[in-house]
């Protein structure tokens, strides 16, 4: 759930750097449908992150923390969600706050540091990106009524560590690998392409610094790569508040001042 968010973070500040995100390719063809390995992984790792109840019990989160930018250090960030499938991002930069948000059918960015001057609605090709960076639960959860296939592609190492790799192929076609750490059964590491700027870019997340949130394991840290950004972007997270108040209102594209 938080790996999604951090990396939504990620990828709107590439997207003031680089320019308009179009679009998930896949990584691969998809190859059918789910096999038992992948389905025996699959509990492991969400029974590992406290069950499939309990993170269905969290209704809506408020996460505080900092993104290490380059040639400004680390900024303020807010992220919040709620069910069923809303989100906002929050980063203040040089004083300026930069958001990208989704209210379930409407997606909006507001940008000031790259010039906006009122909020936009988002282009319809991130309009699919924003509806699944909204699904708090990820992809594996209830994964076949959702529409994806899961297989498992066998086991890589990651920074040393054995994992489990997880092919995941979306109903939309698109395709993941997500890698769980086979001793843990805790996500390690997210790899995906997009075209950004016309331009085919992969996408590599980690993630690290698990804590126990409501009964549910969390990274705390999260390191973002994208091809043609120079640096990794580091999301930090100190707080994560649960089942919080957060108005619907907030994830609405704000009006522009007269």
């Amino acid at each position: 759930m938080l790996r999604r968010l951090a990396l939504a973070a990620a990828l709107l500040v590439s997207f003031a750097a680089l320019g308009r995100a179009q679009e998930f390719k896949s990584l691969g063809p998809p190859q059918g449908q789910a096999t038992g390995p992948a389905d025996d992984i699959i509990a492991k790792t969400l029974a590992a992150q406290g069950g499939v109840d309990k993170i269905k019990a969290i209704q809506s989160m408020k996460m505080t923390g900092t993104m290490s930018l380059a040639g400004i250090g680390d900024v303020p960030l807010v992220i919040q969600a709620k069910r069923p499938k809303k989100v906002r991002i929050d980063l203040d930069i040089q004083g300026t706050q930069n958001s990208q948000g989704y209210d379930g059918q409407a997606g909006w960015l507001f940008l000031p540091l790259q010039g906006m001057k009122a909020a936009q609605a988002a282009p319809p090709d991130m309009m699919k990106d924003l509806d699944e960076q909204a699904d708090m639960d990820g992809p594996l959860v209830d994964y076949k009524a959702k529409g994806n296939t899961v297989e498992l592609a066998g086991k890589d190492p990651v920074q040393g560590t054995s994992a489990y790799k997880l092919q995941v192929t979306t109903k939309a076609g698109d395709v993941r690998y997500i890698y769980i750490d086979a001793e843990t059964l805790l996500p390690l590491k997210q790899e995906s392409k997009r075209m950004i700027n016309g331009t085919e870019r992969a996408t590599t997340t980690t993630l690290s610094d698990y804590k126990a949130v409501a009964g549910v394991m969390m990274p705390h840290s999260i390191e973002t790569s994208i091809e043609g950004v120079p640096i990794t972007q580091k999301v930090t997270i100190q707080t994560i508040e649960t089942n919080v108040p957060i108005d619907d209102a907030l994830f609405k594209m704000p009006v522009a001042k007269q």
